[in-house]
């Protein structure tokens, strides 16, 4: 089995969990590759560019935050993910770095199991063809440094949903619920739940408000505005500045990501943890 590693290399303590990783890995003949950015910063020979990493290893391993795992995930395609929290929130992360060893050990032994998590899939027309993104948390497309405010139309199926007057638009799978989505204020969903929630930004109308529709809807977005270019971003990497009148879809992806679970993890136990629910409730002994 082949471990294919993937480091945030703008944190001091992810590079330093590498480092005794590899020593780990080293000790016991365990085969390993490092995307050829993390291979440079960190000084190992042991390298390869990240396209290819999911044609040559059989485990990603995420050293980071969420954003590091976001950025594996589009690599990993289907291939599981162990994601290791060096970060702050750790939402999608599922072990801390105490607990890397562990779960590497579980792969190995093949007594893990699979989180399998819904992603979008974005088609945006390119020189008279279309180009397609995947997103694991969210497709959003935003007014950017349009001075007005233009409208953006959805239609779920074909059929009109509605115009927003707004300064973006978000739309979040389960799994985004509690990222960009949550932020704009739209809803908390359970992960694996077979929805999608579109948000609004900043709306314009006090009537309008989140939506949580099927995960087997086609959705289809433009922005009508007399001028202008507008930043259409999955997973907050930009992709293309749209123009008025151009339609991007997006819809459930048929590739899933599969990421390692720690089964000492409750969902619930990390919404209260990450966002602080009841810390004014003391409960009665």
């Amino acid at each position: 089995m082949r471990f294919a590693v993937v480091v945030n290399i703008n944190r001091e303590e992810a590079i330093a969990l590498s480092k005794n990783l590899i020593a780990w890995f080293e000790e016991r003949n365990i085969d390993y590759v490092f995307d050829a950015t993390s291979a440079e910063k960190i000084g190992t020979r042991k390298a390869a560019e990240i396209e290819v990493l999911n044609t040559c290893c059989d485990v990603f391993i995420s050293l980071g935050g969420d954003g590091t795992l976001l950025f594996t995930s589009h690599y990993s395609v289907t291939k599981p993910v162990i994601g290791i929290n060096v970060g702050h929130l750790g939402f999608l992360a599922e072990f801390s770095r105490e607990e890397m060893y562990d779960a590497i050990e579980q792969v190995l032994e093949g007594t893990y199991s699979i989180h399998d998590r819904t992603q979008l899939e974005t088609c945006v027309p390119e020189n008279g063809s279309f180009r397609h993104y995947t997103a694991l948390n969210d497709v959003v497309l935003e007014k950017g440094t349009y001075s007005r405010i233009p409208a953006f139309i959805i239609r779920l199926d074909g059929e009109q949903l509605s115009a927003y007057r707004a300064d973006g638009i978000i739309i979040a799978t389960s799994t985004g619920s509690t990222a960009y989505s949550l932020s704009a204020g739209g809803p908390v969903i359970a992960p694996k739940s077979n929805v999608f929630a579109i948000t609004p930004i900043c709306p314009h109308m006090l009537t309008v408000r989140p939506l949580v529709i099927s995960d087997d809807k086609t959705i289809e977005i433009s922005v009508d505005a007399p001028d202008g270019v507008f930043p259409l971003n999955c997973d907050g990497h930009l992709r293309k500045m749209l123009k008025p009148g151009e339609i991007i879809s997006v819809k459930k992806s048929s590739d899933m990501i599969n990421l390692v679970a720690n089964e000492k993890r409750n969902y619930w136990d990390i919404l209260r943890s990450k966002l602080l629910w009841g810390r004014e409730h003391k409960p009665r002994n």
